[in-house]
This record gives structure tokens, C-alpha cells and sequence, in this order.
């Protein structure tokens, strides 16, 4: 039977993700909604960028992938998953007389902040280098928004490392999801001079026998509380859903950091519940045997 690793993560952050602005104000990328909110997110791309940076950084993952082919940058034609962790995971599409095509096997949500944005600006001005020279300082605009964000992971352990006429060994599939665990579990994002942690807070999921993301949509905040409080009844009737006759609570469980949350003694009623690192260990163990159950 195949599996799929499936998470949705909560951390905290400062404004990530700007558009084009107008003007000198730079605007957050943002949504607005039917309660009268306006929130800001990190697109997928953005996330994506980052978790192949760190893979780069921290793990060598090969970004001497890219070609400029007929005027579109894509992926070199004689490059294939072998040689690009990025392509196995994220996919790719490359043109030509026969397209190739690879559809992503990690799926990724935008990262939706769960408290509103309130109009908050910063304004901003280069005095320091205009008064060496003693000119007049460009002036400009920044919106800011400060909140706990939530994302969603989706990954198909059975399509990782094959592709075509391509098929890994157990070994490296073990090696790359676990590589990109470490990459989530720190990850962070480099913006306007401020390096932002993007690593989880608090983590749902496990291992499971689909590719569904369970838990996208079901992160929210108890907005009546002068404290940060997760709502929780909204998990626990995710966790009723059955596949194959199961419930999903006996495969999932949830990571999280005491003390930030009010209710944090809640968690470990809707299931197995510990901490941020104890979530990505087991994560690991399981898709480790696995792949090695599929090799035997």
C-alpha cells in the first residue's frame, strides 16, 4: 500500500511576502475575506524557494539545473531526478519538441496568517547614507503584520525517486525525505535585512495510506481569547475521518511547543502529542521503513 506524509504547520513570523507596491508603499501580498478580515500570506512559491535554498545550503542539493531553452528558463534537458533533489520533490515541465513533465510529489499550501492585519506601516528613510553626502533621504513605506501563520505539506512517499526510466534506491528516497524534514523543521526566510523562522510551533499529521491534506483549513484561533488559543473542535471532527475503514487520529499525531498556547493540555486529548522534534523523528522512522519494507 502506498503512504503520504501529511502536516500542517503553525509558526510565527513578520511579514513575509510583499507584492508590487504602489508608489513607495510596499504592500504585503494579502487576502480579504467574508468575516471583514484582511489576511497576508506567504505564497507556496515563496515557501518553496526557501525549503530548496536551505536544501542547497545545508545539504548540497544541486541547483545547476537551469537552462534558458528558445527563450524560457526551465530545468536542462539532460538533467533528470538523479541529479536534482529540487525536480524529484517539486516536479518540472520542460519544453521542446516532446514536453517532459513532472507533476510536484511535495505539495505546499500558501502560509495564511491567523490573525488579521490591521493596517500597520512602518516608515522608512536612508538618512545614514544621505548624510554623508548631505542630500535630502528617499522616504518610503512598509506594511508590517506581526501573527502566527498556517501552511499545509503534502507529499506521496510511493513517487519519490521515480520518474520515467529513473527509480532511486531505497537508501537515497530515505535520505532525500529526510533531508527535506530537517530543511521544514528549520526553516526560515531571508527578507529586508531580518532573517524570520518559519519553523514549526505546532505540527498535525503522520504518515498515512492517502495523499490528502487532512488537517489545510482546519487551523484556527479562539479570537474570544485575550491569550493565543487553538481551536480545537475542528480537529477533533477531522479526526473522526476515516480511510480504509480507520479513523485518521490512530495515524496522526501532534508536535508542539509548551507554553505559547493557552489550551496546550488539550492536544494530547485528540491524540498522540509531543514535542516539535519528537513529531519529526517518528515522521522519519516511518518513512524510513517504508521504503525499506518496499525494497524487501
Amino acid at each position: 500500500m502506498s503512504k503520504a506524509i501529511t502536516m500542517s504547520i503553525i509558526f510565527q513570523a513578520n511579514s513575509l511576502n510583499y507584492g508590487e507596491g504602489i508608489g513607495n508603499i510596499s504592500e504585503l501580498k494579502k487576502f480579504h475575506r467574508a468575516d471583514g478580515n484582511v489576511y497576508t500570506f506567504a505564497s507556496r512559491q515563496s515557501i518553496r524557494y526557501d525549503v530548496v535554498r536551505l536544501g542547497n545550503e545545508w545539504f548540497g542539493w544541486n541547483l545547476d539545473t537551469v537552462d534558458k531553452a528558445k527563450g524560457t528558463l526551465q530545468f536542462k534537458e539532460d538533467i533528470s531526478i538523479n541529479d536534482s533533489v529540487e525536480m524529484d520533490l517539486f516536479g518540472y515541465l520542460k519544453t521542446g519538441k516532446q514536453s517532459k513533465k513532472r507533476p510536484a510529489v511535495a505539495r505546499l499550501s500558501h502560509a495564511v496568517s491567523l490573525e488579521p492585519y490591521r493596517s500597520d506601516m512602518e516608515f522608512l528613510n536612508n538618512m545614514g547614507l544621505a548624510e554623508r553626502i548631505g542630500e535630502t533621504p528617499n522616504l518610503a513605506n512598509i506594511e508590517q503584520h506581526e501573527s502566527l501563520y498556517a501552511y499545509t505539506i503534502t507529499l506521496d512517499l510511493n513517487r519519490v525517486g521515480k520518474d520515467i526510466d529513473v527509480e532511486l534506491s531505497a537508501e537515497e528516497k530515505t535520505k532525500r525525505i529526510q533531508e527535506f524534514l530537517d530543511v521544514v523543521k528549520l526553516l526560515n526566510r531571508n527578507i529586508r535585512g531580518r532573517q524570520e523562522s518559519l519553523a514549526p510551533l505546532f505540527v498535525i499529521g503522520g504518515v498515512y495510506n492517502a495523499a490528502n491534506p487532512f488537517f489545510l483549513g482546519r487551523l484556527a484561533l479562539n479570537t474570544d481569547a485575550k491569550k493565543w488559543m487553538l481551536e480545537t473542535d475542528s480537529l477533533k471532527d477531522t479526526l473522526e475521518t476515516t480511510f480504509g475503514g480507520t479513523a485518521i487520529r490512530e495515524q496522526t499525531q501532534i508536535g508542539f511547543t509548551k507554553g505559547l498556547f493557552a489550551n496546550d493540555a488539550e492536544f494530547s486529548e485528540l491524540c498522540e502529542a509531543g514535542t516539535v522534534e519528537a513529531f519529526f523523528e517518528k515522521v522519519k522512522r516511518e518513512a524510513a521503513a517504508y521504503y525499506a519494507g518496499r525494497e524487501q
